[in-house]
């Protein structure tokens, strides 16, 4: 259906998402402007999975509509989340009953208020710029109202708004009246939410029950707002052994789609977003018959005499901005409808991916990633003739696994692969930008290994833009951590330009070399998709026998893991450690002296990020399992050269603490410190006097409550990663060092403590509103059982946080780790780094170098957004 079609009928996508045989709801007549005479409104109280309250205006033939969890309030100060959803028919104004299991929006509905409304100024104006003012005259709700939008564009749907009281006689301040509590039931039958379905509502429930037992083991599910996509294991040939299915290996970006209702998103394989960059596929995908679910797959651009996918195509469509031509090969069902088919056998997936893809054209912009049933040496030889990049072979009979796996294999018609750019040279002759591109991978303890050099395949206009983005991303100080002879033997010239490592080079070669260099390279184009710290040397899995000889580790990480070995700085000179072979945790087995050399190797970068932060210390005497001592005065404390602070700064106290040397570091672990703990503001002086009245960062702890796996602390870091971003507030991520994952944003200090916690405090309430089901806004371990608190309670004065690099007194000695965000998906755990194996860490760039550039950013525009006013 195309866009004027959907123009001249709203209601389409209502439709589209409910069974008029199995529900109640009205089907509901788009009654065109002229027709119709009042403007009515109505709020539907309505307990789905979260009870929410659906808020809808009537203009234009429907009702306007936004999910409100909360519900609205009289008072002027609160900013209730409004979400946007479809369009519902006037009609539905009067609906109420029980919405039955299976259908969208399943559970029961009353009608919690009704009335008219008048729109202040041009109503279709306001919701096209995002702030609609109007007057209600409800049973329940009256006065002034502003509908105001947060982000996103003007027809795009789910987007989130807020609903604000205006100042005048009907408003009312929330400690006083609670209209949603006070006055909860029905203005049509009096009811309370939650009554029972109505009898034709159970028989239709029984239905769908009857229905669903019929299918295979597939089971309900909430649908996951992230996802990480199976990846292939290279291999040097193809088993034969096993029941495998052969594909065409593509040459593009691989892309998952995630549909919930009218919300349709498209994610790279590292979560990025690109739904806005392909809104033709957002809209062929919209009309397939899907309520929910993830699919994967692969976007190509096809170009050349052979008409084969070609990535510099790709990439060359996204420069230009001219993407109408790019196809989306799908591949995979991960879920569908509410179910999560990851369980199933590959066949039955994609038995029920060809099915919902059944009827497209095969010119269209999706289509079906078919398999063949031929010898994969046949196949193999074909695609290598059609220019296509390989095949990708699966067991037929496996399940669908978010990691590397050996049950899908890669094979290649060519050596290529990604390598991490580390330096470039200057040009020569006639040639204008660089001349080659340095590259590197990663080893097995996260190190930057030298691979060799790429001089060709580059474009002038390539040549031009590169050299852009590399001389943005210059650096004094060479990634790969060689000395002068070694960068010698290794045949890299003098005059080379270092980079920071962060850009992702595609590259076709000829063979490896005995020293672990590329040779006959030629560059194909940059990866966004793909994170620096996950490139290594792909080294295919040997077949032996038909089979596998190595499998794929079953816990396989794109990071390379934490290789073992203790990072063993160098103490001074004259310290005196005592009792340094007493082990202080049994489960490592770290000593006293080891700890120590831990604390001398990351003591520069410890130090740097904590100078002039007061410090609270904890101590543990008997060792990690003993009793731990938290202090963060002088008093008792007789560390040499520990630094104590003003006694103004913390008014009626012994004096505050800070250090600032390597040596002060390890007299404290001669004290028993184990752990560091760094407040959020630097003490400065202002007018002449010490001052830490204002703070200049922002901590969010990702709490996890019992329950609560792995991949949902790694999904919750995400979901505030992306709540920042909108908000424009650049944020980093560190490791915590024990179960959870810390969030930092840096900011101008001009604002004082009240109001930087208020900020968080607001921040996290969003979250735990609008995802309720995820996060909650109050500590305590009741409160937070298979959900994750975000503590915004350590942005108060005199609050601490675990300094990055500091080890955590907990058994295994976890390490708190900066990390790009690019890592997160590949991160096992907040105790990934552990005193043990921190050593190749240490030798890897600092994620956290760019920090300090940020902290000119404010916060006062991204308060503006949330309605909290510094």
């Amino acid at each position: 259906m195309g866009d004027d079609q959907h123009r001249s009928d709203p209601l389409q996508d209502y439709r589209k998402k409910r069974d008029f045989e199995l529900t109640r709801e009205p089907s509901g007549e788009h009654i065109p402007r002229a027709k119709q005479v009042a403007l009515p409104f109505v709020i539907q109280k309505h307990a789905a999975r979260a009870l929410h309250y659906d808020f809808r205006l009537a203009l234009d033939g429907t009702l306007k509509s936004w999910a409100v969890p909360k519900g609205p309030s009289l008072d002027p100060h609160d900013k209730r989340m409004a979400v946007q959803v479809e369009d519902h028919p006037l009609a539905y104004a009067g609906f109420e009953g029980t919405i039955p299991a299976g259908q969208y929006g399943a559970g029961s509905v009353i009608v919690w208020d009704r009335g008219s409304w008048t729109p202040v100024g041009d109503a279709r104006a306001g919701l096209r710029e995002g702030k609609l003012k109007f007057q209600l005259h409800g049973e329940k709700l009256s006065g002034g109202w502003t509908l105001v939008r947060l982000r996103g564009r003007a027809d795009e749907t789910k987007a989130p708004w807020l609903l604000v009281k205006e100042r005048d006689d009907a408003a009312r301040p929330a400690a006083e009246f609670d209209v949603v509590s006070e006055q909860p039931d029905s203005v049509l039958s009096g009811d309370a939410v939650g009554a029972g379905p109505a009898p034709a509502a159970k028989a239709a429930t029984k239905k769908i029950t009857r229905a669903a037992k019929a299918k295979a083991k597939a089971k309900a599910t909430e649908l996951p707002l992230s996802l990480a996509p199976q990846l292939a294991t290279l291999a040097s040939a193809a088993p034969t052994s096993g029941d495998w299915r052969w594909e065409m290996k593509f040459d593009g970006y691989r892309l998952l789609a995630r549909r919930d209702g009218d919300d349709l998103r498209l994610f790279t394989r590292s979560g990025h977003d690109w739904t806005a960059k392909l809104p033709h596929l957002k809209r062929a995908l919209l009309k397939l018959d899907l309520a929910s679910g993830w699919l994967d797959g692969e976007i190509v651009q096809a170009a050349g005499e052979h008409g084969a996918p070609s990535f510099q195509a790709l990439q060359d469509a996204f420069e230009s901005r001219k993407l109408g031509e790019v196809v989306y090969y799908l591949f995979d069902a991960p879920f569908l409808n509410g179910e999560d088919l990851r369980a199933l056998p590959l066949l039955q997936r994609r038995e029920r991916l060809r099915t919902l893809l059944a009827g497209l054209p095969g010119d269209g912009p999706l289509r079906f990633s078919e398999d063949f049933d031929a010898a994969p040496g046949e196949l193999l030889h074909t695609a290598c003739q059609l220019r296509m990049e390989g095949l990708i072979g699966k067991r037929a009979d496996a399940p669908y696994v978010s990691r590397r796996s050996a049950d899908w294999l890669k094979l290649k018609c060519t050596q290529r692969q990604e390598f991490v750019v580390v330096g470039y040279t200057d040009p020569q002759g006639n040639r204008s930008g660089f001349g080659a591109l340095l590259l590197a991978v990663h080893d097995r303890e996260g190190r930057l290994q030298y691979a060799g050099n790429v001089g060709s395949g580059f474009n002038t206009a390539t040549l031009k833009k590169l050299a852009a983005q590399l001389q943005a991303l210059e650096s004094t100080r060479s990634p790969l951590l060689l000395s002068a002879a070694e960068l010698k033997e290794a045949g890299i010239k003098a005059g080379v330009h270092w980079v920071r490592p962060k850009l992702v080079a595609e590259v076709s070669f000829s063979e490896w070399t005995g020293q672990g260099r590329v040779r006959h390279g030629v560059f194909h184009a940059l990866r966004s998709d793909k994170p620096a710290g996950a490139i290594v040397h792909e080294q295919p899995v040997a077949v032996k026998g038909g089979k596998l000889a190595a499998a794929a580790p079953e816990n396989a990480s794109e990071l390379p893991p934490p290789a073992s070995g203790r990072a063993c700085g160098k103490l001074p000179a004259g310290l005196k450690l005592t009792h340094a072979s007493r082990v202080i945790d049994a489960k490592s087995g770290t000593t006293k002296q080891q700890l120590a050399e831990f604390y001398a190797a990351v003591a520069p970068r410890l130090l740097k990020l904590c100078e002039d932060r007061p410090l609270a210390l904890v101590r543990g005497p008997e060792g990690v399992g003993g009793q731990l001592f938290f202090q963060k005065h002088a008093a008792g404390l007789k560390i040499p050269g520990l630094t104590q602070l003003d006694p103004s700064l913390d008014p009626g106290h012994a004096p505050l603490v800070t250090m600032a040397s390597a040596r002060t570091l390890l007299g404290a672990v001669q004290m028993n410190v184990i752990e560091l703990h760094a407040w959020n503001g630097r003490v400065r002086s202002v007018e002449g006097q010490p001052s830490i009245a204002q703070p200049d960062r922002l901590t969010f702890d990702l709490d996890p409550g019992e329950g609560v796996a792995w991949p949902q602390v790694q999904e919750a870091a995400q979901l505030v990663h992306a709540m920042l971003d909108e908000l424009k507030l650049t944020a980093f991520l560190k490791t915590s060092g024990g179960k959870g994952l810390h969030v930092v944003v840096p900011f101008q200090p001009d604002l004082g403590w009240d109001a930087v916690k208020a900020f968080s405090k607001a921040i996290v309430q969003h979250l735990a509103s609008t995802l309720p089901q995820r996060f909650v806004a109050k500590s305590g371990p009741k409160n937070r059982v298979g959900k994750i608190f975000v503590d915004y309670l350590r942005n108060g004065f005199g609050a601490t946080t675990a300094c990055a690099w500091s080890a955590r007194a907990r058994p295994g000695l976890g390490v708190s780790v900066p990390v790009d965000w690019e890592e997160l998906p590949t991160l096992t755990g907040g105790d990934h780094w552990t005193v043990p194996t921190i050593a190749a860490r240490l030798k890897a760039p600092d994620r956290w170098a760019g920090m300090e550039r940020h902290g000119r950013q404010k916060l006062q525009p991204a308060m503006q957004v949330l309605g909290h006013l510094p």
